[in-house]
């Protein structure tokens, strides 16, 4: 590729199309001059990528998880990196940090860090010492030799420049304004016309995120269908639930979709879930994409009271919370908001919300650490 523009070469460990916060990097680095090329994976059951801005490169890996995956996928990115013309690197998240740390000393090339969680502390690696070892290792190994890093929120952000002396720029998952969108219709849609529509979405609908007692709550809610768009570990579990307990008439699971398509269900919705589990610091510190995708559609929300997520609902009051995860709280929450006159008002506050938590606003924080390379 010949460009007199500087290029940035982005990479992510995911197959790209459900990224939006990475997408929406690649767009704003756009924006600041940058020719971007983004790499990452492609999967058995990856969507394809559409008419996108910038050039993509998928890496097909023969394995799909574990020790062995992640082994080949740091080296197979490590030549691309190293091989490749590049005046800016972006690592998203730990496990692409490795090799575009060598590569970034090798060939003298600045780095950004982009971390969109406490990676460490996933359920994941908290079950499995051996590997959190390895990963802390290279995090406390790198991370305090860097010069530009970002990460999705303010109580991140003051966690790894306690532990690390490094400074964080907080950029937040924040969605983009939606306006002039017109969603398809219930009915092309085929939910149901007489029903209040409940919707739990995002990639990773993972442990421990309070979907399995969702789908367990959906016993005791009153005239509503609950709808599950995206994908996770627990997926599976997920439909054996609806199956086992007959629930096919009140609870719908949808593979995951690209954004313009998940919108029109968005916007159909009457009530939008995000009930993590305080099990470990990862999740008790998050701010889903997903709680600024329900604002832009003016769909209130019922979450867990996880700090980010609670100053945000509180201050522009735009819904409630659940006490704990037992199904029947969480229907009892679902029917009291469903049925309560509240749930106009926190509709109404979403507009404000959408205004002031807009990325056109967030991006400039971003745009600003660009202007520096």
């Amino acid at each position: 590729m010949f460009t007199t523009k500087k290029i940035a070469v982005v990479s992510v460990i995911n197959d790209l199309v459900t990224d939006n916060r990475v997408k929406k990097s690649c767009l704003t680095l756009m924006e600041c001059g940058f020719t971007v090329v983004l790499i990452g994976r492609e999967l058995p059951n990856s969507l394809p990528i559409k008419n996108w801005a910038f050039s993509t490169i998928r890496m097909r890996l023969l394995f799909l998880n574990g020790p062995l995956f992640y082994f080949f996928f740091n080296l197979r990115l490590f030549f691309k990196l190293l091989f490749k013309r590049a005046d800016l690197l972006y690592a998203n998240d730990l496990d692409t940090l490795l090799p575009n740390y060598l590569v970034s000393k090798i060939r003298s090339i600045p780095l950004i860090y982009d971390s969109h969680e406490l990676f460490c502390e996933v359920p994941e690696l908290l079950t499995s010492p051996f590997k959190r070892k390895i990963w802390l290792k290279i995090e406390k190994s790198i991370v305090p030799k860097l010069k530009n890093c970002i990460t999705v929120n303010e109580s991140i952000a003051k966690i790894f420049e306690e532990k690390y002396k490094v400074k964080f720029n907080v950029i937040r998952n924040i969605s983009d304004m939606v306006e002039n969108f017109e969603p398809r219709s219930k009915e092309e849609l085929g939910l149901p016309l007489n029903k209040n529509i409940i919707l739990l979405q995002g990639a990773g609908i993972n442990i421990d995120r309070g979907a399995e007692e969702l789908v367990d709550a959906m016993k005791f809610v009153d005239n509503a269908f609950l709808l599950i768009i995206g994908g996770g570990d627990c997926w599976e579990v997920l439909q054996k639930k609806v199956n086992d307990q007959h629930l096919s008439e009140k609870v719908l699971l949808i593979d995951k979709m690209q954004k313009i398509q998940l919108m029109s269900y968005t916007f159909n919705a009457d009530l939008g879930i995000s009930i993590d589990k305080n099990t470990n610091l990862n999740y008790y510190y998050s701010l889903p994409n997903k709680i600024f995708d329900y604002l832009q559609a003016g769909l209130p929300i019922l979450a867990s009271r996880l700090p980010e997520i609670e100053k945000i609902i509180t201050h522009y009051r735009i819904g409630d919370f659940i006490d704990d995860h037992k199904p029947q709280t969480i229907a009892g929450k679902i029917n009291e908001m469903l049925a309560s006159q509240k749930l106009r008002e926190y509709k109404e506050n979403t507009n404000v919300a959408a205004k002031e938590l807009s990325w056109v606003t967030e991006k400039q924080k971003l745009k600003a650490i660009f202007s520096q390379f």
